[in-house]
C-alpha cells in the first residue's frame, strides 16, 4: 500500500515541488495550504506523514500540530525558514518528530521521510517480543501503542521510540548524545536539547508526578534510565 503524505505550506511553487517529488517515488499526497484546512485534512484522514510549515495563514503550524497531537501520533516533521534553534525547539515542543529548515534540498526532505517511516513502520522482530510490560506500563510494540493500568496513552512517534528503548535496557543509563544517536539517527542536526524537551514531555504523560518520576530517572550529570520496578 502506497505510503500517504499531507504536505502544508502557503507557498504552492513548495507544495508543487515537493508533491512532485514524492508521487515520483509512489507516494500519495494530499496538499494544503492554511492550517485550517491541515486541521481539517489530518482529522479525516490517516497519514503516514505530515510535512507542516511554521508559518501559515489562518492557523500557525506550532498550533496546528498542537491540536492534532491531541487526537493522533502521526509522524509530523516542521518546516521553518527561521533559523533560530528555539524555534525548533519550540516546534518539538508542540509534538512534531523533527524539523527542516529552508531552504531545503528536496533529496534532504526524502530522506528524512523515508527514515521516519522505517522507524514507525517497523514491527517487533520476534513473536514473543511484541509486547513489552513492565510495571503498570504495557507497550505494544506492533500497533506502537502504550497503555498504563489499561488506559492508552497517546505518544509521538519518539516518544514511544524513547521509551522503548529505555523499557528494553532498565536500568541502563543513557547519555543524552547516545540518546539522540539512537532514536533519532545520526544524521539528525538537532542538538541535546532536543532528548531533554522528550523526555519532559514524556514523563508528563505517563508519570503521576513528574517532579517525581517512576518510571524514567535522571542521572544527574550522566543521563536518563528507566528505572525496573
Amino acid at each position: 500500500m502506497a505510503k500517504k503524505v499531507l504536505v502544508v505550506d502557503d507557498e504552492k511553487l513548495i507544495v508543487k515541488g515537493i508533491r512532485f517529488s514524492l508521487e515520483q517515488d509512489g507516494m500519495e499526497v494530499d496538499c494544503a495550504y492554511d492550517g485550517e484546512e491541515a486541521l481539517r485534512l489530518a482529522t479525516e484522514n490517516v497519514y503516514d506523514m505530515i510535512l507542516l510549515d511554521v508559518m501559515l495563514p489562518k492557523m500557525d503550524g506550532f498550533a496546528v500540530c498542537q491540536q492534532i497531537r491531541e487526537f493522533s501520533s502521526m509522524p509530523i516533521v516542521m518546516l521553518t525558514a527561521k533559523g533560530d534553534d528555539m524555534d525548533k525547539i519550540l516546534g518539538l515542543e508542540y509534538g512534531a518528530d523533527d524539523y527542516i529548515t529552508k531552504p531545503f534540498n528536496i533529496l534532504e526532505v526524502k530522506a528524512r521521510i523515508k527514515a521516519i517511516m522505517r522507524r514507525t513502520s517497523g514491527t517487533a522482530k520476534q513473536e514473543d517480543s511484541k509486547v513489552l510490560e513492565t510495571g503498570d506500563l504495557k507497550l505494544d510494540l506492533e500497533s506502537r501503542r502504550l497503555f498504563i493500568l489499561g488506559r492508552e496513552v497517546n505518544l509521538t512517534t519518539k516518544e514511544f521510540d524513547l521509551l522503548e528503548l529505555l523499557v528494553n535496557n532498565p536500568n541502563k543509563v543513557y547519555g543524552r548524545e547516545n540518546l539522540l544517536n539512537l532514536v533519532w539517527g545520526y544524521e539528525y542536526p538537532g542538538d541535546v536539547r532536543t532528548v531533554d524537551v522528550h523526555v519532559r514531555r514524556l514523563r508528563e504523560k505517563i508519570e503521576k508526578n513528574p517532579s517525581e518520576p517512576k518510571y524514567v530517572h535522571t542521572k544527574w550529570g550522566v543521563g536518563y534510565y528507566y528505572a525496573q520496578n
